[in-house]
């Protein structure tokens, strides 16, 4: 058998610097060899085509484009709120949307100075929160109470509101234009068909949300603040609150009477350890007759709008904060007033030295 060399040239397109292949032609009988040998040399000749300084170019424009993937829409965004001017308790005029919102973590309510209902016992309640929430107020979330009586809450008179409440940097009160108002309600889901005719008739809620990611929930403001504070962390992601684990949580032994105190009465009133917003209650019951307690914590504002002197005293000597009409009934101020005769008989035995015996109900078999 003998050999033959020649030089073969591909056939295609010019090739940088003039690259020639060379093969070994073997003489063979087989026409199958030498097909499969020409494949083999045209396979070659791609390759070295595709790694000049040429190929590279025609490889990147080969490859496909990437595929953008579609931004994602805030529906609660700049297009869903209203951008209308506010005016906040200092006096300056913001735009709800792009001062407010826009970027930030928040909880919204609303309110007004002259409820005798709800807003004391929210603004105290939230009050409450805005303690627990710490260095997070102002940095993390930022506090909005809305005016829904602004024709008479001046900045002026929101900021009195706010100094008898304790309120510190990270909540901001704001008044305005009634119909922008509204039309701030309305959209955050606050106002009723009712509140126009009854502002007393709005109800106690909290509107928390995460602008940039277009979220939003709706809260109780007159919820147990520990509550709210683990709620928010939850909403918000926040992982270094400092809670206890729920696997240290204890079983529960609150009386009725204790339990209204604790959600109703507690955010103004102390048993023991000093005035808040309103007097500390520890021996209230050895200093006012029972009938007028059972009266005032059911409609404590028709007592001071009556001229009763001794509600009127209570409102001149802490602060004009009215206190609220929460809507209890005969049952539940009993409840709270037998709490607080044995939460003072307690204290009176421990100040004479007596020791305190503690009763626990029996465990249900």
């Amino acid at each position: 058998m003998t050999s033959q060399r020649r030089t073969v040239a591909y056939g295609g397109p010019a090739l940088p610097h003039g690259i020639q292949f060379e093969k070994a032609a073997m003489h063979t009988t087989s026409s199958a060899s030498a097909f499969l040998a020409t494949l083999l040399i045209l396979c070659c000749a791609s390759g070295a085509r595709a790694h000049g300084p040429e190929g590279h170019g025609t490889q990147a424009e080969a490859a496909p484009a990437a595929v953008e993937k579609p931004a994602v829409v805030n529906r609660y965004g700049a297009s869903y709120f209203p951008n209308v001017p506010l005016v906040t308790h200092e006096g300056k005029t913001v735009r709800f949307y792009d001062d407010l919102l826009k970027g930030k973590s928040v909880a919204v309510n609303i309110m007004y100075t002259s409820c005798t209902n709800e807003c004391p016992l929210e603004t105290a309640r939230l009050a409450q929160l805005q303690r627990l929430l710490g260095a997070r107020m102002g940095k993390d979330i930022y506090f909005y109470s809305i005016s829904i009586d602004p024709k008479n809450d001046t900045p002026e008179v929101l900021k009195a509101y706010m100094e008898k409440f304790g309120v510190g940097p990270g909540w901001t009160f704001l008044t305005g234009n009634a119909a922008d108002i509204r039309a701030v309600t309305k959209k955050l889901g606050l106002s009723r068909y009712s509140d126009a005719a009854n502002k007393d008739g709005h109800t106690a809620i909290l509107m928390v949300g995460d602008e940039p990611a277009g979220q939003w929930v709706r809260q109780s403001a007159v919820d147990n603040p520990e509550f709210l504070a683990t709620s928010l962390a939850g909403f918000f992601g926040w992982r270094d609150t400092g809670g206890r684990s729920y696997a240290e949580a204890q079983p529960l032994n609150v009386s009725g009477g204790e339990y209204l105190f604790s959600s109703r009465c507690s955010a103004c009133h102390s048993l023991g350890q000093g005035d808040k917003m309103g007097p500390d209650l520890l021996g209230v019951t050895a200093r006012r007759e029972r009938t007028w307690l059972l009266r005032y914590i059911q409609v404590p504002d028709q007592m001071l709008a009556s001229g009763d002197p001794i509600a009127k005293t209570l409102y001149e000597k802490y602060q004009k904060a009215r206190m609220p009409n929460v809507g209890l009934g005969g049952a539940d101020a009993a409840a709270i007033v037998s709490y607080l005769e044995g939460r003072s008989a307690v204290a009176a035995k421990s100040a004479a030295g007596e020791p305190h015996v503690h009763s626990h109900p029996s465990p249900t078999k």
